[in-house]
């Protein structure tokens, strides 16, 4: 029987792309965003005393009562704002199913969405997935700002929803007070949804706060924010998420996230729950990955890079036109794996027209012998 794509033109991420390199090659791997040391030893051991107490079966469908309440207090913590941990929070599997489950919640087919490139490559497959198409409103190097004014442009009779990551993956840039000002204002004068990725809420540096659309009054009734526990306890293998809206809201992402998943990993829940209790468990990272960040920072500008700034997320963007200027992003990406041993991201695959601003994206969430390690091949290029 003939079959026709959904997505002719989607093949393999350039995650899976230049791990795949990596592992061919033996290179480190600074490309693919998952951390390579332990979890805590504490939440691993509340995993195990959950499974050995029994809680082995179906959790309830928006996820644990405990674990609900323990986000809404982080929040009161964080953002000083009031979350009913009943009717507002749903656990979900990871990150990418609460994407996907509001974008399919609130597009219809021929809705428009608007994406700010460079954006994660999830967003735009899951809003042509609903018949809807996405709509992009470019960010350039080195500041990546938004011109709301672009943004207003792109807005057309059938734009329902707008997403944004903050901190944004991969231009490690993050809002400010006034870009939340002027979403606010263009999502009430266009009366528009608001999907937030807020993944790396944890990971913002230099003294800058993580301003959610969760703490604005304007914003709050209108948006999802999205989370991972994942990117915040080094365990992206659990797969392990949560989505926080209005009560409205989230009873319609309700109704579909119980025929996705219906529920969450038990044991992994519990132990999470007792975790983020305790305050040190996030307070403690933005510290954490901020002197990584500058470890890796200092080689990579003695190896020839001039670094963008890196306000958030555990990346780094380098720019690599003082030493193969000639060579696309792709290609420099492939010829650095290869030939000196430590993989990256080009930043090209973010946006939809491939554009070459000669931009590569490392990964500092590594050990310290990793980064050394991918230092010293690094200092090649020198």
């Amino acid at each position: 029987m003939p079959f026709t794509s959904k997505f002719p033109g989607l093949g393999l991420t350039i995650f899976s792309q230049m791990s795949a390199l990596a592992q061919e090659t033996g290179a480190i791997n600074l490309s693919q965003g998952f951390p390579d040391f332990a979890v805590s030893p504490g939440l691993l051991d509340g995993v195990s005393a959950a499974m050995a107490a029994g809680h082995n079966q179906y959790a309830p469908m928006p996820g644990l009562p405990a674990l609900r309440q323990a986000i809404a207090t982080k929040l009161q913590a964080t953002q000083g704002i009031d979350i009913n941990p009943d009717t507002e929070i749903t656990v979900t599997a990871g990150a990418t199913q609460a994407l996907y489950t509001v974008i399919a919640t609130v597009l219809r087919a021929g809705d428009e969405a608007l994406i700010l490139e460079p954006a994660y490559d999830s967003y735009a497959p899951a809003i042509v997935a609903q018949g809807a198409l996405p709509v992009r409103v470019s960010l350039s190097a080195p500041a990546f700002a938004i011109d709301w004014d672009a943004v207003n442009a792109a807005i057309s009779a059938r734009t329902r929803l707008i997403i944004i990551n903050n901190p944004n993956n991969p231009a490690t840039s993050v809002f400010s007070a006034a870009d939340l000002e002027a979403l606010a204002a263009l999502a009430e004068r266009h009366d528009l949804l608001v999907l937030s990725d807020e993944v790396y809420e944890h990971l913002v540096y230099d003294g800058q706060p993580h301003r959610s659309v969760l703490a604005h009054p304007q914003l709050a009734s209108r948006s999802f924010a999205v989370y991972s526990f994942g990117k915040t306890f080094h365990a992206t293998g659990w797969k392990v998420g949560y989505c926080i809206a209005s009560a409205p809201l989230m009873a319609e992402f309700r109704k579909l996230h119980q025929y996705l998943v219906f529920s969450v990993s038990t044991p992994m829940q519990v132990a999470l729950a007792q975790h983020l209790a305790d305050p040190a468990s996030w307070q403690t990272l933005a510290p954490f990955y901020a002197a990584k960040r500058d470890h890796l920072a200092t080689g990579l500008q003695v190896a020839g890079f001039t670094l963008l700034p890196c306000a958030g997320t555990y990346f780094q963007l380098a720019d690599y036109s003082a030493i193969r200027p000639e060579l696309s992003e792709i290609d420099f990406a492939r010829w650095l794996t290869r030939e000196i041993g430590v993989a990256s991201i080009p930043l090209s695959p973010f946006y939809a027209d491939g554009r070459n601003q000669h931009l590569v994206r490392f990964c500092f969430a590594k050990r310290e012998v990793t980064l050394d390690a991918a230092i010293e091949k690094l200092a090649k290029l020198a």
